[in-house]
């Protein structure tokens, strides 16, 4: 197993600022640093690589997209927009070195209808989708679909639909995240919930229920690590905590208190966990 923590807990921004960061990770033992790739710029991911790199990093990425690239908007320009937006962020994961891209690359972050999914809207995702995994395929990075939980988003919110529809389009580049904080919204039975996703699954977030520290709150972290080591995973563990320096986020992840004593506990402790569990 590898173990990683996404920058989100620092920053939404891939600044050189938070080079020190880095150093900080390095130290408490983690294997793996998840990038927030929003900015799309490729020079600046590449030269991120290269710092991660010097330092020994596996790294992966994370997408969140606008409503201006809405992969199942009603508009077609928008549409296109969405997929040229999902192709950008896949070369700069290619640049940065990340072989996973991770988050719900299928709609926008916040933006609703007032209604659930409708039939275009799934026709609609999975001809757009189909184009970007070519791309992924193309540039050497795989896609790890989130179910977002139903605050966040209406399209894809549990792993059964996650799943259907990794089945239908059926592409090697295309695949599953397993995120412990919108499972724990969404999911009646998590150890069944990992079981479905098995077949498909190339990453997995610990998330606490309130984004702070993991084992401190109220996820089901037993049902949960039994399930990964039932299915033998033995990939990689990321830990996803917000901050609230977030702004890029901020409509998504409501923190509005803090809930940690600082980033770097919050980190050690998780690392700690996360061994415990597995290794326990």
């Amino acid at each position: 197993m590898k173990y990683g923590i996404n920058l989100l807990l620092w920053t939404d921004t891939l600044s050189d600022v938070h080079f020190p960061v880095l150093d900080k990770i390095k130290s408490i033992g983690y294997d793996i640093v998840e990038l927030p790739m929003y900015d799309k710029d490729v020079a600046n991911a590449a030269r991120w690589g290269k710092k991660l790199d010097e330092l020994g990093f596996l790294r992966s990425a994370a997408c969140a997209y606008g409503q201006d690239e809405n992969m199942i908007a009603v508009e077609p320009k928008i549409r296109r927009q969405g997929i040229d937006a999902n192709k950008k962020i896949l070369d700069c994961c290619a640049a940065a070195g990340a072989p996973v891209m991770v988050g719900n690359s299928l709609s926008a972050l916040g933006v609703f209808t007032g209604t659930g999914p409708t039939k275009d809207e799934w026709n609609w995702a999975i001809d757009g989708m189909r184009e970007v995994a070519d791309h992924a395929q193309k540039v050497g990075v795989k896609i790890g679909m989130e179910a977002l939980n139903r605050f966040e988003a209406y399209f894809i919110n549990c792993v059964d639909d996650g799943v259907r529809f990794a089945k239908e389009l059926n592409h090697p580049a295309f695949g599953m995240m397993y995120d412990t904080f919108h499972a724990n919204i969404e999911e009646k039975n998590v150890a069944e919930a990992i079981r479905t996703v098995k077949d498909h699954l190339l990453h997995v977030h610990i998330s606490e229920n309130d984004r702070s520290t993991p084992g401190k709150g109220g996820v089901r972290w037993t049902e949960t690590f039994a399930a990964l080591k039932e299915i033998g995973y033995d990939g990689w563990l990321v830990v996803e905590a917000f901050g609230q320096a977030l702004p890029k986020l901020a409509a998504a992840t409501k923190i509005w208190r803090r809930m940690y004593v600082d980033e770097i506990q919050l980190a050690t402790d998780a690392l700690a966990f996360m061994k415990e569990q597995v290794n326990g």
